[in-house]
């Protein structure tokens, strides 16, 4: 297991304290259409002595989600991420097929222990689109099918991983559309769309507990095909949950970190949407509680100005690299 990080902002304060606290991969967004997009990133990162594993994130592909008359550019712009990842030397790219193109939450400033605010979903809260045209899960089932039988050939000859994310909140229906990426049957069922070692899945802990899933036993049953992990926690349900401090949610952490073990599992795994510590200011002009209205333009989510979501402060994330060194290290003995 190596411990990755989103570094927000990737500045050089910010990536010196990554490599100080032990972080060995880190998690780059979409850097853009170019081959030097890629290896740009990628040498900003080695030159503190970390390597770029990930890319993650603002992807552009949600005509290829609601396969919309963009699709085959987009199709084309993903295919050629993976070329060029592959020819970087990046071996995962992580992705979702959620149809609000991002995950979402009803409240980003819910107080949690010592004042700590963290993010949080209410179902009865959420807002859905005035006008929106709806898709069903089976054509959203038909446009992944198109998606990866187009890409799984292009990751595998490029030695690429894709490594799907669960919806975020895992429900059925959100903001007017169906989901299909809620239950951890949905992702044996992906595995067995297009058959392939590149065809994988990112194993967000915190979406399985959502769902309702003993997570140390979806790890094991998912195993074969983790390429990727996502390590936080929650407290609640897929319809109402709260993000929780790493030791402090619902999830044994400890019986989780055994269970990538017991799997083999030697790739990268990240903390994901910490608390906002005291002294910290996300951008809340990002407001994750209101449907988007059109696709991030994330060729600057890489930058020393970037702005910081929340759930992705860096007092917090530091906080939760030690704890989970702390758990691999007990876990290894």
């Amino acid at each position: 297991m190596r411990i990755a990080l989103v570094v927000t902002r990737m500045n050089e304060t910010n990536l010196r304290r990554a490599a100080q606290v032990g972080v060995t991969d880190i998690v780059g967004r979409y850097p853009g259409p170019r081959l030097e997009h890629v290896v740009e990133l990628k040498q900003r990162v080695e030159r503190y002595g970390m390597r770029l594993s990930v890319i993650e994130g603002h992807i552009p592909h949600n005509q290829v989600v609601h396969g919309g008359p963009g699709r085959a550019e987009q199709l084309e712009t993903f295919a050629n991420l993976l070329r060029h990842m592959g020819e970087a030397g990046v071996p995962i790219c992580c992705y979702n097929f959620m149809t609000s193109d991002d995950w979402a939450r009803t409240s980003t400033t819910t107080p949690h222990r010592g004042g700590a605010l963290v993010t949080a979903f209410d179902a009865d809260q959420a807002e859905a689109p005035s006008a929106v045209t709806p898709i069903t899960a089976e054509q959203l089932w038909e446009n992944l099918r198109v998606m990866l039988e187009t890409l799984v050939p292009v990751a595998e000859s490029s030695g690429v991983s894709m490594a799907m994310h669960p919806d975020d909140p895992p429900i059925a229906e959100f903001r007017g559309h169906e989901q299909i990426m809620h239950s951890l049957e949905s992702f044996e069922r992906l595995a067995r769309l297009v058959p392939s070692p590149a065809n994988g899945i990112c194993f967000c802990q915190g979406c399985f507990a959502e769902m309702g899933e003993d997570v140390p036993a979806a790890i094991v049953r998912l195993g074969p095909y983790i390429r990727y992990v996502h390590f936080r926690d929650i407290c609640g349900c897929a319809t109402d949950f709260r993000e929780t401090f790493h030791d402090d949610g619902q999830t044994d952490m400890a019986a989780a970190i055994g269970a990538y073990r017991q799997i083999g599992f030697n790739g990268p795994m990240r903390p994901d949407h910490v608390p906002v510590l005291a002294g910290e200011a996300p951008d809340m002009g990002m407001d994750f509680t209101q449907p988007p209205t059109s696709q991030i333009d994330a060729d600057t989510f890489n930058g020393p100005d970037v702005p910081v979501p929340p759930g992705y402060t860096m007092l917090g994330r530091l906080y939760a690299v030690g704890y989970m060194r702390g758990l691999i290290e007990a876990a290894s003995r």
